[in-house]
């Protein structure tokens, strides 16, 4: 079997039918097996290799390990329900969190995606209009005895010079081209782009608000799936480490709730979550429903940082179209006012 990793999806999808067949009182074992017989070549090679690993009396969460597909959280979460004795809920809070994820990777490169194969577009045809077109007018131009000057001449030579270097141009719009190609097929590579966004921006803006509600998926994963608070707070963290100024306030959270503070002082302190969702949670501490309302945060979290990135969407694309149309515009009225002056000198 191949150690080609699950998407969000998969996992997802994996861990709500294993939630289904424990709920209706199957055991793990005789669920995976029951899944088998329905699945797809690949999954059933998946399902074979856990279904030996557990006929072999190993719990779900070694099975997983060793399949090499799985992403340590989610192995970890397992082992914690088979520890608690809830290994039915931590299937659930696990693929309430992988679909929230898959949701969120959807909407954000439907998002981008949508904007850069506009701005690709509209940079060709502005080169188009000045290594292809420009010249046409300047022929013109030569034929009635006249020269392109001021602003038509300055984007001749620009022209020209793109034209001279159109090899390099090609080579750099097809490397575009894949990216995007690559943006749009692999999951994995989108991955690394919001890693490495992560790092260097995830402290602020929109990328604030999806680390959040990532971190916020993370926390009702763990507690509804019988971890300590503790314990999930310190797991949510470990989910941002790629990113300094998440990672700092999580443990200056853990800090906190050690000392003796609870929960959602110590989030609101170290300024993990809002306040607005802090009181939330602490009313659901008072409660005892702290898993439903961090596991609420967690969806208006998600809701609030798919808002921002349509909002902002709807910003960059007619900003994209009126800033190319008026470069567009610029170009051709700089070359057709002196013709029509010429043409109409002529007459």
């Amino acid at each position: 079997m191949g150690k080609k990793k699950l998407t969000n999806g998969e996992i997802s999808a994996l861990c709500i039918e294993l939630a289904l067949l424990l709920h209706a009182g199957l055991g793990i074992g005789d669920g995976v097996h029951s899944l088998k017989e329905d699945a797809d070549t690949e999954t059933a090679e998946l399902l074979s290799a856990l279904s030996e690993q557990l006929d072999n009396g190993e719990p779900l969460s070694v099975a997983m390990r060793a399949s090499g597909v799985f992403p340590e959280d989610v192995c970890s979460l397992a082992e914690v329900g088979e520890r608690s004795g809830r290994t039915e809920e931590a299937l659930r809070a696990l693929s309430d969190s992988y679909e929230a994820k898959q949701n969120l990777a959807d909407r954000i490169r439907t998002a981008l995606l949508y904007p850069a194969v506009l701005l690709l577009l509209m940079l060709i045809v502005i080169g188009v209009l000045l290594t292809k077109v420009l010249p046409v007018f300047n022929e013109v131009f030569a034929s009635l005895g006249g020269e392109l000057q001021g602003l038509a001449g300055g984007l001749l030579k620009l022209g020209l010079a793109m034209d001279s270097a159109m090899p390099v141009l090609l080579v750099i719009l097809a490397a575009l081209a894949v990216a995007l190609a690559a943006f749009a097929a692999s999951a994995a590579f989108r991955e690394k782009l919001a890693k490495y966004w992560r790092t260097r921006h995830g402290s602020k803006g929109i990328s604030l608000k999806v680390t959040m509600a990532r971190f916020a998926q993370a926390l009702a994963m763990g507690i509804r799936s019988g971890l300590p608070v503790e314990e999930s707070l310190q797991m949510a963290s470990s989910f941002h480490g790629d990113n300094a100024v998440i990672a700092s306030r999580c443990r200056d959270a853990s800090s906190r709730l050690a000392q003796g503070c609870g929960l959602a002082e110590s989030l609101r302190d170290a300024g993990v979550l809002p306040g607005i969702y802090c009181r939330m949670l602490a009313l659901g501490v008072r409660s005892g429903t702290a898993d439903t309302v961090i596991a609420e945060i967690a969806r208006r979290l998600e809701d609030e940082s798919e808002r921002a990135i349509e909002a902002r969407v709807a910003q960059v694309e007619p900003t994209l179209v009126i800033v190319t149309s008026i470069l567009v515009g610029v170009i051709l009225l700089s070359v057709m006012l002196p013709l029509m002056n010429i043409m109409a000198a002529i007459g």
